[in-house]
């Protein structure tokens, strides 16, 4: 009897655990509804004054999100700068170099803290923050879900293994995202977010060298801006989508279907392969490209977040409290 009773007991204890697990887990978009109201407008604000300077930091700071979800989930990882004894995700391959708006997000951090401290967290300042990019510069809007906190580590070989390279094969991008719990129509409209932006010579050298699937007039006019010699005009920028590099639009899938991508892991996406058709649908319906990155961009912000009791709220992005 006791044993039978001991047995229900521990049986009760684990159901509840289970309960308080998920429900902790489960992001709301009215999550600092009562505890920081003004938390989007003071965030819009720091956002449009950045993108207001310069258009093109509305694209780095999406990519921020980007490379911070993939890398032990959206936790702001990769805001934690080194240290003489901690080695963050900033120097690994997808980031060194390459990354902007860190003093970006340092700044609204600064300006959320007065209105709320202590409240919110950097990573759930990332998800903000990529969504009014995306909306300044002529994109959908959505809610974004919150209540995400902070990890109080990061992981150097997973950024480097995790995110995709501008190198990659289509099934390399397919498996990459998989690993995320990300379809391949999230991939391709993920992807999207190609529309704005620019990419260092270094990353696209061997594309316009190399490539054959390349329009060659296209080919050439890159090439005068990144010699073929490694070291040579490594940082020299083109614009990922050359009709309309600081506008959020669907032409960086039309460049695919001219052959026009500039990275190779771009044109990958429109080769013969099972994502053309996906490809052509968002040339050919705008509003099907929007909802679908909509999506995406709301189930990659999901991935693995830290909640409840778990990590941390940062008082500064850049480092563990």
């Amino acid at each position: 009897m006791a044993s039978s009773s001991s047995s229900a007991i521990v049986i009760v204890a684990v159901l509840l655990a289970l309960f308080a697990g998920s429900s902790s887990a489960q992001l709301s978009t009215n999550y600092y509804y009562k505890t920081c109201p003004k938390v989007f407008s003071t965030v819009k604000s720091g956002v449009q004054s950045a993108i207001s300077q310069e258009r093109r930091m509305g694209a780095s700071l999406l990519r921020l999100h980007f490379h911070d979800c993939f890398v032990l989930g959206c936790d702001a990882s990769l805001l934690l700068d080194d240290t003489s004894n901690f080695t963050g995700e900033q120097t690994a391959n997808p980031n060194r170099n390459s990354i902007r708006g860190l003093n970006v997000i340092d700044n609204i951090k600064s300006q959320v803290e007065k209105v709320c401290p202590g409240v919110v967290s950097c990573a759930d300042i990332l998800a903000i923050v990529a969504r009014d990019s995306v909306v300044l510069l002529g994109g959908p809007s959505w809610n974004v879900k919150l209540g995400r906190r902070d990890s109080r580590t990061a992981s150097l070989s997973a950024a480097n293994n995790n995110i995709p390279p501008p190198t990659s094969s289509l099934s390399n991008l397919i498996s990459k995202y998989q690993a995320q719990g990300l379809s391949t129509q999230d991939m391709v409209a993920l992807s999207g977010a190609h529309t704005i932006g620019q990419a260092r010579c270094t990353s696209f050298r061997a594309r316009i060298y190399n490539d054959s699937n390349i329009d060659s007039s296209f080919a050439m006019t890159r090439r005068r801006n990144c010699p073929q010699t490694n070291g040579s005009g490594d940082n020299n920028l083109a614009p990922l989508d050359l009709q309309t590099p600081t506008t959020f639009d669907n032409k960086y899938f039309q460049n695919l279907v001219s052959q026009k991508g500039l990275l190779h892991s771009d044109q990958e996406l429109f080769n013969g392969g099972p994502t053309d058709s996906i490809v052509k649908s968002y040339v050919n319906n705008p509003n099907s490209f929007s909802s679908d990155f909509v999506a995406a961009m709301i189930k990659m912000g999901n991935i693995s977040p830290l909640t409840g009791s778990q990590g941390e709220i940062r008082k500064v992005c850049g480092k563990v409290n």
